[in-house]
């Protein structure tokens, strides 16, 4: 790891701990080690403590009392609770870009979906990833409403360790492409109630991926799932 150069310390080292956190080299529920990582990163531990400080308030991390800190263990009912407005939030999201993005916009997400395509048939998984990334980006960013951008941003960073899990099955794998194939078409037809529709549909289908990659507390998924 090459050590970080003096600026706003804290910040930056927030950024390499939340990346090392939704790339799953930090582990749910892992402890964390302030001093492995003050040496991996070159800093003290006082910009370190500070940017534990700005990730448990985004859901990331859990500060203990004298014990230090570890990664939060995202439990079934907080990704789902979280789904659900990130879901209604995409939907809303949709209908409106329908409503006024350019053809300009469309061809572009048009272009973004046929490289996705691309790396979903060679199974390239990271890079389908930063792809489908950028599309549900794009639509986001075709709403033009700042204040539904800022909120989803928000809730997501909550649970993006689970929307971009490199653990799922092929099953659900084609399944999303195949919701991804229904949000290009409903886009080209401008039909703002069915991207909408699609768009809440395919984020509820996220809570399968997680619970395969342990993201999820799997107690809590089987007594959701069995209730």
């Amino acid at each position: 790891m090459t050590k970080i150069q003096p600026r706003t310390l804290y910040r930056e080292v927030a950024d390499r701990i939340r990346a090392l956190i939704e790339h799953g080299e930090l582990a749910p529920g892992e402890r964390i080690s302030e001093k492995q990582l003050c040496e991996n990163f070159g800093v003290s531990r006082t910009p370190l403590r500070e940017a534990l400080k700005v990730l448990a308030s985004e859901g990331l991390v859990e500060l203990l009392p004298n014990r230090g800190a570890r990664v939060k263990q995202l439990t079934y009912k907080m990704v789902k609770d979280t789904y659900d407005l990130m879901g209604a939030l995409e939907g809303l999201s949709g209908e409106l870009a329908c409503q006024q993005i350019s053809d300009e916009g469309i061809a572009a997400i048009c272009a973004l979906h046929e490289r996705m395509l691309v790396h979903y048939h060679n199974r390239e998984l990271s890079d389908y990833f930063q792809v489908n990334q950028r599309i549900h980006e794009s639509l986001l960013a075709a709403s033009n409403n700042d204040v539904l951008l800022e909120m989803y941003n928000n809730l997501s960073q909550r649970v993006k360790r689970v929307r971009y899990s490199k653990k799922m099955t092929d099953s659900y794998w084609r399944r999303a492409v195949q919701d991804h194939e229904e949000m290009i078409a409903a886009l080209k037809k401008r039909d703002s109630k069915r991207l909408g529709q699609v768009l809440r549909d395919h984020l509820c289908n996220k809570l399968e991926v997680a619970s395969i990659a342990g993201v999820i507390d799997d107690g809590e998924t089987r007594s959701a799932a069995n209730s």
